[in-house]
């Protein structure tokens, strides 16, 4: 199957930078979704904040309507994406896959249309590391730092692996370097996915047990794990 027959629909919040940059890799290898449904809500916008306090001082993507201009993508938006019209949606579409981009904990009626299943990519090593803010929180915990994709279901982070990959930290690497290394990781990772499924080798291993998921840390945690890195004192430096 070639890339532009791979038949999936994109959920974001708004204009969420790890998102943009997830599809942004998706497009430059040929995966074009049918549709993309973003949340605007507050949530949303809080969200997108975050993530690009998180990643001040990097790049980031084009904004999904740059990314999306001339692509022959359904737009469709909702307050969110537990809502009734976005099940619609999905429905009226029929998509294989559903992918992530960037959205709140979706309830089954939502991840349980796709044909096939629907594929996040975690900004953490799972089942290690679980939940949000999963840099600050390997880091904090002395996991390394990386990048998984896999199903959902309706536990958190806990669905069937596809893949997982480690982020190289050396010492001087920031926080925000760090955040940034992972958003792209993970659209790379949401790619290689997209890629399996192409080629018919889509698989998904069941996760051993882990840790609960993560709560959001609070800022004078993460101010403690910028201080911990750049002391030298994380356990996993490369270097």
């Amino acid at each position: 199957m070639a890339p532009g027959d791979v038949h999936f629909a994109f959920l974001v919040l708004e204009d969420h930078p790890y998102g943009r940059e997830m599809l942004s890799q998706l497009l430059a290898a040929g995966f074009v979704p049918r549709v993309v449904i973003e949340e605007r809500s507050e949530i949303a916008r809080v969200e997108r904040e975050k993530f690009l306090e998180r990643m001040r001082g990097f790049s980031i993507a084009d904004p999904i309507d740059v990314l999306l201009d001339g692509q022959p993508t359904l737009r469709e938006y909702v307050s969110t994406h537990n809502a009734p019209a976005c099940a619609e949606h999905l429905q009226r579409d029929a998509p294989d896959l559903i992918v992530l981009g960037g959205t709140r904990i979706l309830k089954p009626h939502v991840f349980e249309v796709a044909k096939v299943g629907t594929l996040n990519a975690h900004p953490g090593l799972l089942p290690e590391v679980r939940g949000s803010a999963s840099v600050a929180w390997a880091i904090e915990l002395d996991e390394p730092v990386g990048c998984t994709c896999h199903f959902i279901e309706a536990g958190i982070d806990t669905g069937p692996i596809v893949s997982r990959r480690r982020v190289d930290v050396r010492r001087g690497d920031t926080y925000e370097k760090l955040c940034h290394a992972t958003a792209v990781l993970s659209g790379t990772l949401m790619t290689e996915a997209l890629e399996a499924f192409a080629a018919g080798t889509l698989a998904g291993q069941p996760q051993p047990d882990g840790a609960p998921a993560h709560k959001n840390m609070p800022p004078e945690g993460v101010e403690r794990i910028k201080a911990k890195l750049a002391s030298g004192e994380y356990a996993h430096f490369v270097d």
